[in-house]
């Protein structure tokens, strides 16, 4: 099996690369689950799967200055815009996937931390839509 240290992930928010503001990226994916149980079921509990729905979480270093991530940032609050995530740089392979979707931009911290912290920001972004896994 093989093993892999992330060392250079890919963060595409509106299609301005993040990555050199990046130092944390977590695409999450998941389904409800809806209670189908009947008394056919004999007192064990039946389950389909619902809707789908999904988070890009980051966290970035903040950076205020001109054209830097705040300034990318702020304008796309409360818009829905594409992202592209990869667990590497190099262009998407079958040993490199690349997850695209659009998230909605539904906050920003533009101050977060305490005396002596490294200025960064933390978000989670909710997908809209589908969340595409590709390879090629």
């Amino acid at each position: 099996m093989a093993k892999m240290v992330l060392l250079a992930a890919f963060v595409s928010i509106g299609g301005n690369d993040l990555s050199s503001y990046a130092r944390k990226a977590e695409v999450t994916v998941e389904v409800e689950d809806k209670d189908v149980t009947t008394y056919a079921s004999l007192g064990w509990k039946e389950v389909l799967g619902g809707l789908k729905s999904g988070e890009l979480g980051l966290e970035f270093l903040q950076d205020v200055a001109a054209t830097k991530i705040d300034s990318i940032m702020w304008p796309l609050l409360g818009t829905v815009v594409p992202f592209v995530v990869r667990l590497d740089s190099a262009p998407k392979s079958t040993s490199n996937p690349e997850w695209t979707g659009s998230v909605l931009v539904n906050g920003w911290n533009p101050i977060e931390g305490s005396v002596g912290d490294e200025a960064s920001v933390s978000v989670g972004y909710p997908t809209s839509g589908a969340v595409v896994r590709a390879t090629a």
